[in-house]
């Protein structure tokens, strides 16, 4: 007869079988896209799933396994639960360098009750303190919602839920055919009463969770609290559908931005981010920014003249 035990360890390894090959399947859905960045054992496969967790050791993050140059960036996430407070979850795009542009959603947690705050930022060759914040119009916790940004040489726009949430449009007007001129230096060929507008650098899509206690949640008075721990947040899913740049070019590529900004097809198919219809909202998008600005924006940079007391240029009119 077989023993007990025998028994035992096939089951056991049986089970740990089929658990590592539900974590497989989840990691070969994301694989393709994205991977870990650092901290690897806080970037948790879960069935269908992608987890970022943070405890008191450390956060994790996960980044794309390619750069591209104009396209849109999406996550379907489900935000970390109940209290939250002192946590950021962040979704954005990046370039390298000093003088690198990003496009930043950061969620910033709260305490069990107390809505989210969702951060928007962009660095524009280096230079940020471009922040937006709204609330939202559902519970970010309780079921998965699609976070994205598109970006293409008229305009980068953040949205969710495809309601767009804000928009930083090219305004320069020596832009040839309303893409972005950049001089041979690496300058913006903009005035300095005109706003700057993010130059053509292949940017790498990113996630992480990070303790930021010192500042999230009510500007840092409210910690913490690591009884909570782990915190979670999950994704479903990660796309992005962009030119895609070369792995073996440089960032500064003159090729590459050559391609990706003029051409209107390559191997990832058609380039519709950089279509006529792209290069501004659509009447009923309009709609929906100002619906939005008005219900649920709680902070923009614009109007803060503490910070500003002369008004960023991009910023003229408000």
């Amino acid at each position: 007869m077989v023993s007990l035990a025998v028994v035992a360890v096939a089951v056991a390894a049986a089970v740990l079988c089929a658990v590592g090959a539900v974590a497989a399947a989840a990691a070969g859905k994301f694989d393709d896209v994205v991977g870990p960045s650092w901290a690897n054992d806080h970037v948790v496969y879960e069935g269908d799933l992608l987890k970022l967790r943070l405890d008191s050791s450390s956060g994790g993050g996960f980044a794309s396994k390619n750069k591209f140059l104009y396209g849109k960036a999406s996550a379907d996430l489900k935000l970390v639960p109940g209290d939250s407070a002192g946590v950021v979850t962040a979704f954005y795009l990046s370039s390298a360098g000093d003088k690198h542009n990003e496009f930043d959603f950061e969620f910033l947690g709260n305490v069990t009750g107390e809505p989210y705050l969702v951060q928007t930022n962009l660095y524009i060759d280096g230079v940020g303190n471009r922040e937006q914040r709204i609330d939202l119009w559902f519970d970010p916790t309780a079921d998965f919602h699609t976070y994205a940004v598109l970006w293409n040489p008229s305009q980068v726009v953040f949205l969710v839920d495809d309601t767009p949430i804000r928009v930083y449009e090219n305004k320069n007007a020596t832009a040839t055919t309303k893409g972005h001129h950049r001089h041979a230096n690496g300058t913006n060929a903009t005035a300095p009463s005109v706003p700057p507008f993010p130059s053509p650098q292949p940017m790498a899509v990113y996630s992480s969770i990070w303790n930021a206690d010192d500042w999230a949640t009510q500007g840092g008075r409210i910690k913490t609290d690591w009884s909570h721990a782990p915190f979670v947040a999950t994704f479903r899913d990660v796309r992005v559908e962009g030119c895609a740049w070369a792995g073996n070019a440089t960032d500064s590529d003159a090729g590459e931005v050559a391609r990706c900004t003029g051409s209107s097809w390559g191997k990832e198919g058609r380039y519709w981010w950089k279509e006529k219809d792209m290069e501004e909202l659509t009447v009923h998008q309009s709609h929906q920014l100002v619906w939005a600005r008005a219900h649920h924006l709680v902070y923009d940079y614009c109007v803060d003249t503490d910070r500003f007391p002369v008004q960023p240029p991009e910023c003229a009119g408000r």
